[in-house]
């Protein structure tokens, strides 16, 4: 696949995401708006009456038809309005602006643990099946999958705070002892490096771990189980058995024939699992009280914060969509066959 090729793929891959998120846009403003309770009369509060009421729900543009809502909603979103979020009164952009590096900071952290353990862990297994190795992999696979996200977190927090207190308490990215570092990418440990802070990037590095292994144990299972099932397929092949009747090493056989071979089926699944945990880290964000989208989300729900909610889903539709285009870039790097219609 040459430049021009691949151009035209990225292109279409962006073409053909333009419905879906128009798709999610309208289905996202009814469901909001088919949600139970009344917006206006909750910060309108419970001594209020019906007239104050009504002046909060002209003010949210409550008043009007869904048509019109619509309709405002749409040209305010052709010009970068989001809206204001009536629950912090700041607007939607700003919150998400700042909230999302949170929720990317600890997703990317909780990812790259989880290719650590899983990676060497299902390569390992598929090499030596039916040892204790393979055996392991399914206990982790196992027990990953089945202790729920929050409970895991409760299990941290209690054992290495509150028992052994070797890990900071669970209040946030950063210990209220210490200053946030200059915003230039708005991820604490990447800022305080380029500030030369070093003091500041181990703190913000100890507040991340807990609820990064809390949410990676949950998610290196899928990883690790499509590593192992990929690489026994691979490894059963033809031109696997040739290359060792060659006399290539085993490191060589193992790692540059048969791990490129097995990496599409685990990109696809990285990309499932990346897409869940965004979308599903506010669990962990409530057991940390990690100032991320996923607990601004939740609170908006609560009070039916409709711009609040609608700037947070199309915030994950973007990411999902730009998610897709990196994986389907990906895959023309690891393997050239895979074409437009790959």
């Amino acid at each position: 696949m040459d430049g021009n090729d691949k151009l035209k793929m990225i292109l279409g891959r962006l073409l053909q995401a333009i419905p879906s998120i128009i798709g999610i846009v309208i289905v996202t403003f009814v469901l909001t708006r088919a949600l139970p309770g009344d917006p206006a009369v909750y910060f309108a509060g419970p001594a209020a009456d019906e007239k104050s009421i009504q002046e909060i729900r002209v003010s949210l543009g409550l008043d009007k038809s869904w048509p019109e809502q619509f309709w405002i909603y749409i040209t305010d979103l052709a010009t970068g309005n989001l809206g204001v979020s009536v629950s912090t009164g700041l607007p939607v952009a700003e919150e998400l602006t700042r909230r999302l590096p949170a929720s990317l900071e600890l997703t990317f952290l909780a990812l790259l643990f989880s290719l650590a353990v899983a990676l060497p862990l299902g390569v390992a297994a598929a090499t030596r099946p039916n040892t204790w190795v393979d055996q392991l992999c399914r206990v982790v696979v196992t027990a990953g999958v089945s202790l729920p996200v929050f409970f895991t977190g409760l299990f941290m927090v209690y054992l290495f705070y509150y028992i052994l207190g070797v890990a900071p308490p669970p209040l946030g990215r950063l210990d209220i002892i210490f200053l946030s570092p200059p915003p230039i990418t708005n991820f604490y440990t990447i800022d305080a490096l380029l500030d030369g802070d070093f003091e500041t990037f181990g703190a913000a590095l100890a507040q991340l771990i807990l609820p990064a292994i809390t949410l990676g144990i949950f998610t290196l299972a899928p990883l690790a189980r499509m590593t192992r099932a990929a690489m026994l397929q691979v490894l059963s092949s033809d031109f696997i058995r040739t290359a060792r009747a060659s006399g290539l090493r085993r490191s060589t056989v193992l790692y540059v024939y048969a791990f490129r071979n097995a990496l599409l089926p685990i990109l696809t699944t990285l990309g499932m699992v990346f897409s869940f945990m965004l979308g599903s880290n506010v669990l962990v964000e409530k057991v940390f009280a990690w100032p991320g989208i996923g607990s601004f989300a939740i609170e908006a729900l609560i009070v039916s914060d409709y711009a609040a909610v609608q700037g947070f889903v199309l915030a994950m539709a973007i990411l999902y969509v730009l998610l897709n285009l990196t994986i389907d870039i990906a895959y023309t790097l690891i393997d050239p066959r895979v074409g437009l219609d790959g």
